[in-house]
């Protein structure tokens, strides 16, 4: 950056032209101001990369200029000048975002050391901050892209609900991405710039089910040291997505229907009723109209709940996506992980076109993120793939498999994705996932530790 521009800020003559000759020598843009309400004016026009401050100026201060140089521009930096130096005034511009503080007489070489680094720092923030825009772009809707019908169709739908303040209901496996649908309708509704509370109906213990979404008061029950509010207040004016919902019991879903009729909320040790306004989207991998069916799902609440229905469908129900979303993480990883990875070999392509994708695009994601961790090329192919077949379950019933000893890592690390991914299905019950898959208690935390 030896064609960046500097801004010298000083009433006195020498000064000036002491360190305008010094800095033109070193391939510097030099401009030049002798009171601060001119350098206030040539700083917004030409927003130099360095001002060298003086303290002390006819007008202004130099820390009333510093205030708002560093107010207005986070890539510019000051350095301050004083023929009074002292350390509170150092103490004082440091703390307002000085990056250096210098006394006169100068030192030449000081001077320009002190200017190569404030440039490099400035060169540094701005790289921070394109990086963190490309992280950025490639995460937002990154589950939603692709030339699919089956995408289109729930695109349209998102964009036909938004505007619309009425109950959305999603539908399909997990990993298909409900929630990023939810939050898509969230920011392109009229209540955006309001709360967006997402509850993990499956998460919650029945016991405890009150307490997390209506809040409760001080004194209410032995650990209530505070008052709390519940997840409602906390959507209030905004929007609450509540995942899935198919998990409540039966009396969990009465407290939540009178809830939703009323449009109001008591919080547990309170007899006051609070008014909520908020807007209300559900999703479950289950089919909710066969829990209607079978009396597991009250019919009353899913007529509330689910004024419009959108079904998202499996990966493998939409293939031609692929190879979008494919490119689309390799883009993201390779920026997060600073590896030159910048496509896929036709074969290896093919070989995820070709696989049923059980985990859905939350499964595509963290093949992709291993295959860019893991490459040596700038493609990757088909080494670089590895999938977890969930439904093989009889690896674990050879206790041989379990000793540390005998596997290599990688089996390893199959069988704790594998314990990861049944828990996750089973809401967090580790003790039916170690039935399920036919391993002690024990052997199941054994692998998730290790």
């Amino acid at each position: 950056m030896n064609d960046a521009k500097i801004l010298i800020v000083d009433d006195e003559e020498h000064i000036l032209f002491i360190l305008t000759e010094l800095l033109i020598k070193q391939g510097y843009q030099v401009i030049k101001a002798k009171d601060g309400r001119t350098a206030l004016n040539i700083f917004r026009q030409k927003q130099p990369q360095i001002v060298l401050l003086d303290y002390k100026l006819p007008d202004l201060s130099g820390i009333e200029i510093l205030k708002k140089i560093t107010s207005d521009q986070k890539y510019s930096e000051v350095i301050m000048m004083t023929a009074h130096g002292n350390i509170e005034q150092a103490v004082t511009s440091m703390k307002l975002g000085a990056y250096y503080y210098l006394t006169k007489p100068f030192n030449n070489d000081e001077i320009i050391l002190q200017i190569k680094n404030a440039l490099e720092k400035i060169s540094l923030k701005q790289k921070i901050v394109s990086l963190q825009n490309q992280l950025s772009s490639a995460k937002k809707n990154s589950l939603l892209i692709g030339d699919s019908k089956a995408l289109h169709n729930i695109l349209e739908q998102i964009q036909i609900v938004a505007k619309n303040d009425i109950a959305v209901y999603i539908e399909g496996e997990t990993g298909t991405g409900k929630d990023l649908i939810a939050r898509s309708i969230h920011e392109k509704s009229d209540r955006k710039k309001n709360p967006y509370v997402a509850v993990d109906c499956g998460a919650i213990p029945p016991t405890l089910f009150e307490a997390e979404m209506f809040g409760y008061e001080k004194g209410a029950f032995t650990d209530a040291k505070l008052s709390r509010i519940g997840k409602f207040e906390q959507a209030n004016t905004g929007t609450i997505f509540l995942d899935e919902i198919t998990n409540l019991s039966l009396d969990m879903q009465a407290k939540l229907l009178r809830v939703i009729q009323n449009k109001k909320i008591s919080r547990i040790g309170s007899k006051k009723e609070i008014a909520i306004d908020v807007r209300i989207i559900s999703a479950s991998n289950q089919n909710i109209l066969k829990k209607v069916e079978e009396k597991k799902f009250r019919n009353d609440i899913f007529y509330r709940i689910c004024e419009f229905k959108i079904d998202v469908p499996a990966l493998k129900e939409r293939k031609e996506d692929i190879p979008i979303l494919v490119n689309n993480f390799i883009k993201k990883y390779a920026i997060e992980f600073q590896k030159k990875v910048v496509g896929i070999t036709p074969e290896a392509l093919q070989k995820m076109i070709n696989f049923d994708w059980p985990g859905n695009v939350r499964e595509l994601i963290n093949v992709i993120k291993r295959a860019v961790l893991v490459s040596n090329s700038d493609k990757i192919d088909c080494d670089a793939i590895s999938f977890i077949n969930l439904a093989q379950n009889d690896i674990f019933e050879d206790n041989n498999y379990f000793d540390l000893k005998k596997i290599d890592a990688e089996a390893d690390r199959k069988k704790k994705m594998l314990i990861q991914r049944k828990i996750e299905e089973l809401k967090g019950n580790k003790t039916q996932a170690a039935k399920e898959l036919k391993i002690s208690r024990n052997k199941l935390y054994e692998l998730l530790n290790s």
